[in-house]
């Protein structure tokens, strides 16, 4: 009878449970919950998945799927609720605002929308445990050397995804440097060991998410999905354990991301969810069966109008909302939904891939508000994370507008601790080119740096010799070896975060056509089977290109491990005889770099560096391996740089 009774009352508990399973005691009392059965049933969620943890507790969920609106979202799953259902313009999109509090579990949990019509689909959805936390995502700082990288044209690690025949750009083509070549994320892991014995603690590759444009999708800055890498570079997987080989090697990652705009491929631009999803959308919706890129508001480019005190409203419009080119749809930041789904992207890939920092595309471009709270929500979750933004601006002023903790007028917070110094760059590219006179030359490197009284935090701020975007260093000191050096000596030691463009270690140049993009972005020897030059191995390189390898490699790895240069005081003293010198001071080291333009020997006088403290010490050389003792004079037999170290 006993036996009987229990068996009743299991009977009667197990049909309680059934009408409530989202009853916590229940499932401890039966020891476990009964499994998701995972459908997907849903065109499209985004974010693909989530985290628990957050500081910010809410998550919106942008779902498309045909007449989707018409349907009512349900999720049963303990700590998760549903906050806010809110329809867009299209019927085809819902935005679902959930609440994740402290404590939520990691699992997996269906959607439930059900139709007017009895309907009911459902999708599969994660909440994933965190993996470390997150002040353990350490960004990049003036420790760093980053190496930068445009994947397309770095080395092709997989043939088999050369070529993705449902996309929209198919061919193969190394003689056109506006087409793709087949450079992939393989073929940078591959090659991290040459990278990181270069002495770089840092990759930034161009773009990687899908750009399933009709042409022109090798750069990457056309996304077409922000949630996708693209076939042609390789997986989600390859792009995790890149990172995973980069950390392994005490890298980091940078993600080269665009808020500014997506390319006109792009999946939503089919059935845009709002009117004022991107700009100038009610024009493109007239026009876009016959788009011609001529009509287009592209942007005026006027960047200096989001601080100007006397811009004009018509110039402001005509930067934030103006296309940047016809191919690409300018998104409209001031929409809640849009800044809410930029926001959350960057966050998932930080998320998801241990990214170990974020270089922002066409910085000034997007709603610099939008923008202040996009780096803001982003520093509130990574407090020891780092973002740069490109801001290419040769004005100081500008450049230091940008960059947290300025005293802007106008009372603006970017919360941006790095932008870009372009400024410093042309300095530095002028000084090396030009006849040395009292307002030429040298002196334009000298009072570049003398303007750091204007930034915030100079040593955060990016310097570069090139980039993508512009004319090999190489091709703009007019092919002057020499003067190439003694720009990345100059560079590698200022006060600042370098970032170096794959293949200024061979010479790489642009001279057949300066400033042509495709020939920018030339193929990295050794990167494809068959290439004759190999710079991975130095086979087939000239004796100066080995040379050049060696000289980086040297000034690179000293810096790894030089506290003197990574936040050392510095002095420098104006330039005189077309000599100018910089010090680097720290507790235990000093180092010292010496920019000399003349040809013929000469004689240094060092009593004018008396105040530095180094009479009577012994410095080497940290390229050549040579020692000197600092006295009276330094004999200079050569034009030249020279770095020179107390730490023997």
């Amino acid at each position: 009878m006993k036996r009987v009774l229990s068996i009743i009352l299991l009977g009667v508990l197990m049909l309680s449970l059934s009408c409530n399973p989202s009853n916590k005691k229940a499932d401890e009392i039966i020891g476990k919950s009964e499994p998701v059965i995972e459908k997907h049933e849903i065109n499209r969620v985004e974010p693909l998945n989530w985290w628990v943890g957050f500081k910010n507790k809410s998550l919106q969920l942008l779902v498309h799927h045909p007449n989707i609106s018409e349907a009512t979202p349900s999720i049963n799953y303990e700590g998760v609720t549903i906050e806010k259902v809110q329809k867009a313009d299209s019927p085809n999109y819902v935005f679902i605002d959930l609440n994740i509090p402290d404590g939520t579990k990691a699992g997996k949990f269906n959607i439930q929308f059900a139709f007017k019509n009895g309907e009911v689909k459902e999708h599969t959805y994660e909440l994933k445990s965190r993996l470390k936390p997150a002040e353990d995502f350490v960004g990049f700082d003036s420790s760093d050397a980053i190496y930068l990288i445009t994947p397309d044209r770095f080395a092709n690690g997989n043939l088999d995804n050369d070529i993705v025949a449902s996309m929209n750009e198919t061919s193969i083509d190394r003689k056109d440097g506006y087409k793709r070549h087949g450079g992939d994320i393989e073929g940078i892991t591959k090659h991290l060991d040459y990278i990181s014995d270069l002495g770089f603690t840092a990759i930034w590759p161009c773009p990687l998410l899908t750009n399933d444009m009709s042409e022109g999708s090798y750069h990457g800055y056309a996304m077409t999905n922000f949630y996708e890498i693209d076939p042609r570079f390789g997986t989600l997987d390859d792009y995790l354990e890149l990172s995973s080989k980069l950390s392994e090697k005490g890298m980091k990652l940078i993600m080269d991301q665009v808020a500014n705009h997506c390319g006109l491929e792009h999946w939503w631009m089919k059935d845009l969810p709002f009117k004022d999803w991107v700009n100038d959308q009610e024009y493109y919706e007239k026009n876009k069966d016959h788009w011609n890129w001529k009509t287009v508001n592209t942007s005026n480019h006027r960047r200096t109008s989001n601080q100007d005190i006397y811009a004009a409203k018509n110039d402001k419009e005509g930067m934030t909302d103006g296309w940047f080119v016809a191919t690409m749809p300018d998104l409209n930041q001031r929409n809640p939904f849009m800044a809410k789904y930029i926001i959350q992207n960057s966050i998932w890939w930080i998320e998801m891939a241990h990214l170990g920092g974020i270089r922002q595309d066409t910085y000034p471009y997007p709603d610099k508000d939008f923008m202040s709270n996009w780096a803001g929500a982003i520093m509130h979750e990574y407090p020891n994370f780092s973002i740069v933004g490109e801001e290419w601006s040769y004005n100081p002023l500008l450049i230091g507008y940008w960059q947290e903790g300025a005293n802007n007028k106008d009372g603006y917070d970017s919360n941006l601790k790095s932008s870009m110094d372009f400024a410093m760059q042309k300095n530095i590219v002028e000084a090396l080119n030009e006849e040395e006179s009292w307002d030429k030359g040298l002196v334009k490197m000298y009072e570049g740096l003398a303007n750091d009284f204007h930034y915030a935090t100079p040593k955060d701020i990016m310097i570069f010799p090139d980039n993508h975007d512009m004319s090999r260093i190489y091709t703009q000191l007019n092919g002057n070896k020499v003067n190439t050096k003694m720009a990345l000596s100059y560079i590698l030691t200022l006060p600042r975060i370098p970032q170096v463009y794959y293949g200024t270690e061979i010479f790489m140049d642009d001279f057949a056509k300066p400033g042509d993009h495709g020939l920018i972005r030339t193929d990295f020897p050794g990167g494809w089977l068959g290439d004759k030059v190999n710079a991975f191995t130095g086979e087939g390189l000239n004796d100066e290109q080995k040379e050049m390898q060696t000289f980086l490699k040297r000034i690179l790895n000293h810096r790894k491990n030089s506290k003197a240069i990574h936040e050392g005081k510095t002095v420098h003293f104006a330039p005189e005889n077309g000599i100018y010198l910089m010090f680097r001071m720290g507790k235990d080291e000093t180092v010292v770099t010496i920019i000399n333009k003349r040809s013929e020997k000469f004689d240094l006088d060092l009593s004018r560096f008396e105040e530095i403290g180094l009479k009577g010490k012994t410095l080497k050389n940290i390229v050549t391996g040579d020692t000197i003792v600092w006295n009276d004079t330094l004999a200079l037999t050569e034009k030249g740089s020279m770095i020179l170290t107390t730490k023997l």
